[in-house]
């Protein structure tokens, strides 16, 4: 490492969208706007707005977030003669890494193995192939030596992906009884450097029944690092401008918050203009506010003195979380009835390998104690997709239960041949199949098994196709409690509430811990977290846990509450469940903003909300 030296030139730099202006210096040949606008509309937008009884308009900003995750990126990598082995913090061992180090390094695939039995953290920055690992692996071709190569903390913030910031413009008409009737909506983000995924307009179009629509995004370089996937990306800062505008909305026409919500509810997927499979939206509404004590919170004398309280509400979705082909799930009856399970799939922190044995162990009717599983080791486990929007769980568990399943379905055959029985009557019992009308007639798995010159029955399972003619999104609704202090500006979050519909919920322990993270992330997206670039030197300028701040458990409310609304969905797939890592994530954010203005009586539209945005605001309406 010492006999590499580095020489670095320095150019001039933007950081914001000063990289508009025709003399800004120039990152790309071709300029720094990443190109024409991009358009979706329906409807006639002109007539909606003619249609409305109200309509308003607000610009509203989000700032940078950075994924930090709590184990920092890194990899490590041996050569065994022509043979890579990787290990590395991924979010998916095939597509993550076998896939693309191969193709770096011109290997083919069967030269290359991934393992990653355990991870602390991605959130979307470690669905990609990191330079690191390439480094990694070059140097360790190089030095005929195991490599490891763990990136910094500081490293982690700068180069590794991170949420853009947006500039949102929100234009919305509305009837007198609440009725949406054109909504408009323009978006300026920064990728960073490079081209990557700044959309965040799909709500807009989507999460309410709104004839009239039109959104149009564009973007520009800057000298920063450049967007990743985050956390359902592009959703919390779309629900931003969505949700707040919808309170301003009720406001204007003298409309409970909630009303104005379910009366724009659609269970029509109006972007891929089909059904639902479901929509648990409605009842995330009702249920949530009933659980919250809405009404009567509202309607309560607010707090007097300096220490003001406030209340808000926002929904929210996300357009993945239906799983989809190809996963492949093996599973595997031992002689002794013990089950193991194989999968490529990651469990990345989400309690995905639990999930897997709860739902073999149903299936099979056997103790959960006698499954075990093997994951993410591309040498002896079968393909998984990248574990990432939501996708894993209704993505491979209905592998898993397909391929308990047909495991299931052998063994009972047997079993009705040998004891003269109907499959239907047939059930596990002790490491026995057992007849339920004539309990006394049973045959052990070993029996049946050394009977048909086999030790161990396998069961492979593939996910179905998803439904043709339904689109399959999850849904929530948050609430918030929160204290402003008018004198500080010091905003205490004192109570959360969400109320999550992803289907079919199948460990509420991992369920309830997937809303509340999601929750708190967002907390730090409303409120404290974001990138501050220097504009003198352009570099970052708080690139440690100290300065780039993140939620602790002193700052997330100890009173929360997650409700799961379960619409009883049979199209989806086998088990009827959805994705929930991203939906609960979404609206907690703007929920927290709009029980600021309950509370102030003034809209903070710049996330995140800092005490000294409060004092500004109140100041300003101080003056008029």
């Amino acid at each position: 490492l010492k006999a590499i030296k580095v020489e670095n030139e320095k150019l001039p730099f933007v950081i914001d969208d000063s990289a508009l202006k025709p003399d800004a210096p120039k990152l790309h040949e071709g300029g720094n706007s990443t190109g024409q606008p991009r358009a979706t509309k329906r409807g006639d937008i002109t007539k909606g707005f003619a249609e409305a009884d109200a309509v308003l308009e607000e610009t509203f900003y989000t700032s940078v977030q950075i994924h930090v995750p709590m184990e920092i990126h890194g990899s490590v990598v041996k050569w065994d003669g022509d043979k890579l082995t990787v290990w590395d913090s991924t979010q998916g061992v095939y597509d993550g890494v076998l896939f693309p180090i191969a193709r770096a390094l011109n290997l083919p695939t069967k030269n290359v193995r991934a393992i990653c039995r355990y991870m602390g953290g991605g959130f979307g920055s470690k669905l990609e192939l990191g330079k690191y690992t390439v480094v990694a692996a070059l140097l360790s071709r190089k030095t005929a030596r195991p490599v490891k190569l763990i990136l910094s903390r500081e490293e982690s913030l700068l180069c590794v992906g991170n949420r853009p910031e947006a500039k949102m413009t929100l234009k919305a008409g509305v009837k007198k009884d609440g009725t949406l009737t054109a909504l408009q909506f323009t978006n300026v983000a920064t990728p960073g450097a490079y081209a990557s995924g700044t959309g965040v307009g799909f709500q807009v179009l989507e999460l309410y029944k709104c004839p009239n629509v039109l959104v149009s995004e564009s973007g520009f370089y800057t000298n920063a690092g450049r967007a990743r996937a985050f956390r359902a990306p592009g959703f919390p800062p779309g629900n931003w401008p969505l949700e707040q505008m919808m309170d301003m909305l009720a406001e204007k026409i003298g409309m409970d918050p909630i009303d104005i919500r379910l009366k724009n509810f659609t269970d029509f997927s109006q972007t891929r203009n089909m059904p639902y499979t479901s929509t648990g939206l409605k009842e995330c509404l009702i249920q949530g506010a009933k659980a919250f004590g809405w009404k009567e919170a509202r309607a309560a004398k607010k707090s007097s003195g300096h220490i003001k309280r406030g209340y808000g509400v926002a929904a929210g979705m996300w357009q993945m979380g239906s799983g989809s082909p190809p996963y492949t799930a093996e599973i595997r009856m031992f002689v002794d009835g013990s089950i193991t399970i194989k999968t490529g799939a990651m469990d990345i922190g989400t309690g995905t390998k639990t999930v897997a044995c709860m739902v073999a162990a149903e299936e099979l009717g056997v103790p959960l104690d006698s499954v075990r599983i093997e994951n993410a080791d591309t040498a002896v486990t079968p393909y998984g997709q990248l574990s990432g929007g939501s996708m894993t769980l209704p993505g491979l568990i209905p592998a898993v239960r397909k391929g308990a399943w047909l495991v299931k379905r052998q063994i009972f055959q047997w079993g009705a041949e040998a004891l003269g029985v109907a499959v239907e009557d047939l059930e596990f019992k002790d490491n026995a199949i057992v007849s339920r009308s004539s309990p006394d007639k049973k045959k052990t798995v070993e029996e049946l098994m050394r009977a048909h010159g086999v030790m161990d029955v396998i069961g492979i399972g593939n996910r179905d196709p998803n439904p043709a003619n339904k689109a399959t999104m999850p849904f929530a609704a948050h609430f918030a409690e929160v204290e402003v202090n008018t004198k500080t500006g010091e905003i205490k979050v004192v109570r959360l509430l969400g109320a999550n519909e992803s289907g079919r919920v199948i460990n509420l322990k991992t369920f309830n811990n997937q809303v509340y993270g999601g929750m708190t992330m967002a907390l730090g997206f409303g409120l404290i977290e974001k990138r501050v670039l220097d504009r003198q030197t352009g570099k970052t300028c708080n690139v440690n846990l100290h300065d780039y701040k993140i939620p602790t458990a002193l700052d997330v409310p100890v009173d929360h509450q997650v409700i799961a609304i379960d619409p009883k969905d049979t199209e989806c797939n086998i088990v009827g469940c959805k994705g929930s890592g991203e939906p609960a994530h979404v609206p907690t954010a703007s929920a927290i903003a709009n029980a600021i203005y309950d509370a102030i009586g003034v809209r903070p539209t710049h996330g995140p909300i800092e005490p000294k945005t409060i004092l500004e605001l109140l100041n300003k309406k101080k003056r008029g």
